[in-house]
């Protein structure tokens, strides 16, 4: 599907950006945009890829001019482009409208007009039940990108992905604690019975690429995932470093953290389609002549949400193996750091 295509990845300088282009490098594609507001990280991937099928657009999907220019001739958008940090978007919650929705969006009209074939966007197991500003508007961002793909056009084929904690990408407690680690601080864990779905960044490409391949207008598809317990996945680290059980110190939650996560509501969960590694979520395609549909909702008596409480939990020494798989603790074993698994 990518042979001789032009890719546009929002956010591209990111752990998913990072992790997209290397899966592309190796196919027959024949441009990869990256489109960002950091210069820095931006001349750090040009230097470390090298690629002349690598090509840099500076600008910030607010501005709808700047992502207006990087869509010329595009065939296929990744939209990752996000401010994902749950406290800063606590206590900056307009930001986090101006760039999870607005910003998608302007992504989407500009996709639109340029005739793109195919736009996933990234979504967020916060977007489910949100309690929090980040997953509150990441929630609309997935009500925009439905409504965009019923209306926004014949030509360009609009769907999204909700994916659960991915191990070791920036802003996450992985790479947090190995830095704890080897400071010799305390380990500091928010609640040890929260649980959390554990992707890796291989899991969230594969995520990418199904829903590029299957997707139809308005499909959100979900990854199942399995989860652990904070706790669990805590002593498993310092077990891996040989940190004394006692340096974990527990601090309490933060600004809008939820106990657990879910990847599908109740109410989704009852239409939802099980295609064994995945779920895909359809679009209510009903329009606004509500006297059309007289027939209500089936009952949701039987149906369960899919969440981190509910889905296979993984075991200390089932996530000790997966861990010892991430560059990011293979590097902290060997005394070095880190930021993100990319």
């Amino acid at each position: 599907m990518f042979n001789n295509g032009i890719l546009l990845i929002t956010g591209g300088t990111g752990s998913f950006g990072n992790a997209v282009l290397r899966r592309f490098l190796s196919s027959d594609i024949a441009e990869i945009r990256i489109f960002s507001r950091d210069e820095k990280k931006q001349d750090d991937m040009r230097r470390k890829y090298s690629d002349s099928r690598l090509k840099f657009y500076l600008g910030d999907v607010r501005d709808y001019s700047s992502i207006t220019n990087a869509m010329a001739e595009v065939d296929y958008v990744f939209h990752s482009a996000a401010l994902k940090q749950v406290p800063s978007c606590e206590f900056f919650p307009i930001e986090a409208v101006k760039t999870n929705i607005l910003g998608t969006e302007n992504v989407l009209n500009a996709a639109i007009n340029a005739q793109v074939k195919k736009v996933v966007c990234l979504s967020t197991d916060k977007a489910v039940y949100p309690i929090n500003a980040m997953g509150m508007s990441k929630a609309l961002m997935e009500k925009v990108f439905v409504a965009k793909a019923r209306s926004g056009g014949n030509n360009t084929l609009i769907c999204g992905t909700r994916y659960g904690n991915v191990m070791a990408t920036r802003g996450s407690v992985i790479p947090l604690w190995i830095d704890q680690i080897l400071s010799g601080k305390d380990l500091t864990v928010t609640d040890p019975n929260m649980t959390r779905f554990m992707m890796t960044l291989d899991d969230a490409v594969d995520l990418v690429l199904y829903a590029f391949k299957y997707a139809k207008p308005g499909d959100i598809f979900v990854q199942k995932s399995p989860a652990t317990k904070l706790k669990t996945l805590s002593e498993a680290l310092c077990e891996i470093f040989n940190k004394d059980l006692s340096e974990i110190k527990v601090i309490g939650s933060r600004h809008g953290e939820n106990q657990y996560e879910s990847l599908l509501s109740a109410e989704e969960a009852l239409k939802s389609e099980d295609l064994g590694d995945y779920f895909k979520i359809s679009p209510d395609l009903r329009d606004l002549n509500y006297g059309k549909y007289e027939k209500g909702e089936l009952s949701l008596i039987q149906s369960h949400e899919y969440s981190s409480n509910n889905t296979e939990q993984l075991d200390k020494e089932s996530i000790k193996k997966t861990l010892l798989n991430l560059k990011t603790i293979q590097a902290g074993l060997k005394g070095q750091r880190l930021d993100t698994e990319e």
